[in-house]
């Protein structure tokens, strides 16, 4: 297990060094220029040589091999590629207010998901073509179906209609005002937490009836064992092994923030931050953020690897 966890992490280098660098070459690659952002932001003409002492003070003339090693560098040192190109705010600083909020956005949607689709997708399984299997296949396919911005739409067009009332536009933070950041925080999770909780439900449901279809869950059934225990304790821990896996996909894709439902519920997040860099041509920000969520990503696919071994000790990673 330990030789295969050093390999894994030994792959992290070569990765992330690719990553980054298609990331680096695409936004030098795509059109718009923070230069002309930031003179021609105010409507206030300029001429070519104020235009070009800019981008030799920003650094976007020197190049390409210098900007990607000081970028590169930077991130290396922890600096997250220095400061933004358009209000020279430390890109640190950026990550540290707007990760939070996308990580707790993630976490509440992952527990929301996993109450939901677990018990779900065993009821499902265990009353196959009933009218209790039936309703929970509508409401995945339902789930699946329908976009999360025009669910989140709704959701507010609901309460403004039904009670006169809205989430709060302006984010709280849970240790200062727990109430206001769960009035914010609890919309956005239950919209997230029906697309993931569907495709969770359908997975657990798929593999709960392989399960129950092997050989030892008829043995355990017919040493008249109780179909709670032949369930729970048995067919469960053996279902959960694609669950782990699919619910480690989407748990990376949501770190990348829900870009929609952030700008849509006013969350400050990853997702809204790297559409902010993206409207001003902030490249620094844009592939500073990408990459960071490219290595949480490649974690998170290590410690799904890792989950199997704990839930089915019968893996093992030697080679």
């Amino acid at each position: 297990m330990q030789r295969y966890l050093a390999q894994r992490l030994l792959l992290f280098i070569p990765a992330i060094f690719m990553a980054s660098l298609l990331i680096f070459g695409i936004m030098r690659v795509l059109p718009g220029d923070v230069a002309l952002v930031i003179l021609g932001g105010g409507g206030v003409s300029f001429d070519d040589e104020t235009y070009q002492s800019l981008r030799d003070q920003l650094g976007l003339n020197d190049p390409f091999h210098e900007q990607y090693g000081r970028w590169a560098w930077s991130m290396l040192k922890g600096e997250f590629g220095g400061k933004s190109l358009e209000n020279q705010e430390p890109i640190r600083a950026i990550v540290a207010r707007r990760f939070p909020v996308t990580l707790q956005l993630t976490l509440y949607t992952i527990v929301l998901s996993v109450m939901i689709s677990v018990p779900l997708g065993v009821v499902a399984a265990l009353k196959q073509d009933k009218w209790p299997d039936y309703v929970v296949r509508l409401f995945t396919i339902a789930g699946l179906a329908i976009p999360n911005f025009w669910t989140a739409l709704m959701v507010i067009l609901g309460l403004l209609l039904v009670f006169r009332w809205s989430p709060p536009v302006i984010y709280a933070d849970i240790w200062e005002d727990p109430w206001t950041h769960f009035q914010i925080m609890i919309w956005p999770s239950l919209v997230l937490a029906w697309t993931f909780s569907s495709y969770l439900t359908r997975v657990t449901r798929s593999s709960m009836l392989e399960v129950l279809r092997q050989d030892y869950i008829r043995t355990a059934q017919s040493k008249g064992l109780a179909e709670r225990v032949v369930v729970w304790r048995h067919a469960l821990r053996n279902t959960l092994i694609p669950v782990v896996t699919v619910a480690g996909i989407y748990l990376g894709t949501m770190l990348g923030g829900a870009v929609i439902l952030e700008a849509i519920f006013g969350l400050p997040g990853l997702g809204e931050g790297i559409v902010d860099a993206a409207l001003n041509r902030d490249y620094l920000v844009i592939q500073s953020l990408a990459t960071m969520l490219v290595f949480m990503m490649l974690a998170v696919n290590l410690l799904v690897d890792v989950a199997y071994v704990v839930i089915d000790p019968r893996i093992s990673y030697r080679s």
